[in-house]
């Protein structure tokens, strides 16, 4: 079976601002993100973002600002011959109403594991926040807590505690 790394899009694959991503001019990719990358690749991790993305149902910005980013940042990943498996995001947010697919739930992970069949135990899940743990908690992988904006070592010492 394949093994994956999940990773939080905002503070991790991309440079953490504030609240939300509300303009494309506002999305910077991560500088260890390229390098990071290129490392779970070698080593055989499928790559799969799993974020949400609260501002949608909150109004302040629509999926096609999402997807624009989305997509910048898989056509500047593969100018370094990289990508990303599966990007999955939650577009809602407690204040309209619950979910099933926002992190802390699992849910998003577990698509992902039932999709591309995946071994939970090879599997491990990066954030910046305590709901990227409790999702990977909830889908049975590993989960990493680092801060937001984490450099190339802190990501990397995630890939080799996982090892």
């Amino acid at each position: 079976m394949k093994k994956a790394l999940f990773l939080d899009r905002d503070g991790i694959i991309n440079t953490e601002l504030g609240d939300y991503i509300m303009r494309f001019e506002d999305f910077e990719i991560h500088p260890p993100l390229i390098p990071f990358l290129k490392e779970a690749k070698s080593r055989g991790f499928l790559t799969i973002i799993i974020t949400n993305q609260g501002g949608i149902a909150k109004e302040l910005y629509g999926h096609d600002l999402v997807e624009k980013c989305h997509s910048f940042l898989q056509e500047e990943l593969s100018k370094e011959n990289l990508d990303f498996d599966a990007i999955y995001y939650c577009p809602h947010h407690p204040q309209s109403g619950n979910c099933l697919c926002r992190k802390p739930s699992g849910l998003l992970i577990e698509k992902a594991i039932a999709r591309f069949e995946l071994d939970k135990s090879q599997c491990l899940m990066i954030g910046d926040k305590q709901r990227d743990v409790d999702a990977a908690q909830h889908a049975g992988i590993s989960g990493y807590l680092l801060p937001p904006n984490p450099d190339f070592d802190s990501l990397l010492n995630c890939l080799n505690h996982h090892a």
